[in-house]
This record gives structure tokens, C-alpha cells and sequence, in this order.
């Protein structure tokens, strides 16, 4: 049960005085039985003229903010503080009996909420993903479940090369398989896609990433934090069950779930616009530390 401090920073500046429209953040996680938030706190420089907080259609925390249109500034800081107990999920999730092997089909409850989930995102001509995938089934009879998902999870971790990248988006599933390289975001996108040519329910996380060797100290210890992005994938029994093919883990160990979206343009820690002449955008920094212990 590791205790985890996280401090997320994020700096905007500009070349000449804006006005600041309304801004989304999703910096808070919900409180869940792996997750109990201790202390929250949000800062906002210049302060908003309104705070407002709601649950978007996925159940994640949001918050809007309104700036006064009076008031131009030169910089936007938003610096969200987190003190939460993380209780990591086992690596070995039972399932239901009928979902150990697959394939396997979700009950007819289940689909109609999932629907969207399973749908492919993004176009695949030549079946270039769908092939990727089917490595990872058996040649004769059914697959183990787990073993599959875990396979494809590590083969991503070892055979794709991981290039940080501070450019908004992320790349095309092809992209990411013709380049064999992407960011963490890059991976999770096409993860994502190989699980839903399976026909299983994929999404997409955001979050941070704590260093596992942080928590069996005897003092709290500052580092191995980041913004970070998996992918869920829906299995009968365990529920949605992690999988970060950055690192090639299973399960949660090291992972605070944020949020959790159908596609990663629903889960940005921060989107907002502003109002001033051409040119105005300066730069964004962002910094995140991570306290274990």
C-alpha cells in the first residue's frame, strides 16, 4: 500500500498579453478501492473568476475554469498537488471461467456499454494491426486470455523503440507499427487497436508512473514521476485490467489512473484557449514529481 505524493506543474507563457478563455482540467483521480485520496489541491495563476466541478460521461473528475476577459496576462500556471494511497492490483485477476480462453464473447449486457469500446478507431486497408495481433493467438484450439494480452503487452515493450514527444496528438496505429517506435501515448493508441481487432473493449488511461524501487524504502524518496498513458481492456471477471506496453507491465503496480477515455483526445490533463494577436503562444513546460513512501 504505498503512499504517493504527486506534484504536476504546468507552466504556459506567452509572447504578448492574452485573455484567457474557459480551460478543462483532468488532474484529479476518483477515489476507487484501489486508489483513496488522503489530500487534493489545485492552483490556478491568475486565479479563475469561476471554478466548476462535474464527472464527464466516463465518470472522470473534471474541472472548467473561467477567466475574467478584463484581466490579459503573460503566463497560465496550474500546479494540481495530489497525497493518495495507491493499492495495487495483482497481476493474477481471475476471470470468469468462460473469458480464460479465447475467444471468448461478453454476455449481451454487457455489449451495448462496451459497443463503442470494441469499435476499431482508426482505418487498417491491409490489416497490417489485425495481423500484429493474431501472433499472439494460438495455431490450434483457443488461447489462454491472460497469456495473450500479457504477450502482446511485452512484445511492444521489446521489439518498439520509445521516443519521448512533446507534440499534442498521437500518431496512427500504422505509424506506430511501420516506425516501430512512439511515444507512451503512441503504444497505448496502438494497443488499443490490436486488443479491439480481437473484438475485446479497449481504453485509453492517463496518468502517472511511480518507480517501484521507491517504495520498499525507509524514507520517503522525490523521483521516477511522469505523465504517462496504458491501455484498459475489459475482461469478464477482473473487469478493465491494465496493460502499459511502454514497460511491458500487467496490472497496476506502478500506475495512478487519472482518467480513462474511448480515445486519448478525451483524456488531456489540460485543454484551453486563449484570445490575442498571431504569434501570442510562447512555450509550455510541464513538471511532475513523485514523493513514495
Amino acid at each position: 500500500m504505498p503512499r504517493v505524493r504527486v506534484k504536476h506543474e504546468t507552466e504556459y507563457r506567452y509572447e504578448r498579453p492574452v485573455n484567457l478563455l474557459a480551460h478543462r482540467l483532468m488532474l484529479r483521480p476518483r477515489d476507487s478501492h484501489d486508489l483513496r485520496l488522503l489530500e487534493t489541491k489545485l492552483s490556478v495563476s491568475p486565479p479563475a473568476q469561476s471554478t466548476r466541478w462535474a464527472h464527464d460521461v466516463f465518470g472522470n473528475s473534471v474541472c472548467y475554469l473561467n477567466f475574467s476577459q478584463e484581466r490579459h496576462v503573460e503566463r497560465l500556471v496550474v500546479v494540481s498537488t495530489l497525497d493518495l494511497h495507491h493499492y495495487p492490483t495483482r497481476a493474477d485477476l481471475p476471470l470468469d471461467p468462460q473469458a480464460e480462453a479465447f475467444p471468448f464473447s461478453y454476455t449481451s449486457a454487457e455489449v451495448p456499454d462496451l459497443a463503442r469500446s470494441i469499435e476499431r478507431h482508426f482505418a487498417d486497408p491491409d490489416r497490417m494491426v489485425d495481423a500484429w495481433a493474431h501472433r499472439f493467438l494460438a495455431h490450434v484450439g483457443p488461447s489462454d486470455t491472460m497469456s495473450m494480452l500479457t504477450s502482446m503487452t511485452q512484445a511492444i515493450k521489446s521489439e518498439f523503440r520509445y521516443e519521448g514527444r512533446q507534440a499534442e496528438g498521437t500518431n496512427d496505429p500504422l505509424v506506430t507499427l511501420a516506425t516501430r517506435t512512439g511515444a507512451c501515448r503512441d503504444f497505448a493508441v496502438f494497443m488499443m487497436e490490436a486488443v479491439r481487432s480481437l473484438g475485446l473493449a479497449a481504453r485509453f488511461v492517463s496518468g502517472y508512473l511511480y518507480d517501484e524501487r521507491l517504495v520498499a524504502t525507509d524514507e520517503p524518496v522525490i523521483g521516477g514521476g511522469a505523465t504517462h498513458a496504458w491501455v484498459e481492456v475489459y475482461l469478464p471477471g477482473a473487469g478493465w485490467v491494465e496493460f502499459d506496453p511502454t514497460n511491458g507491465w500487467v496490472a497496476g503496480r506502478n500506475l495512478i489512473r487519472v482518467s480513462v477515455a474511448r480515445t486519448p483526445q478525451q483524456a488531456v490533463p489540460i485543454s484551453g484557449s486563449f484570445l490575442g494577436p498571431p504569434g501570442s503562444f510562447g512555450s509550455m513546460k510541464v513538471n511532475v514529481e513523485v514523493a513514495v513512501g
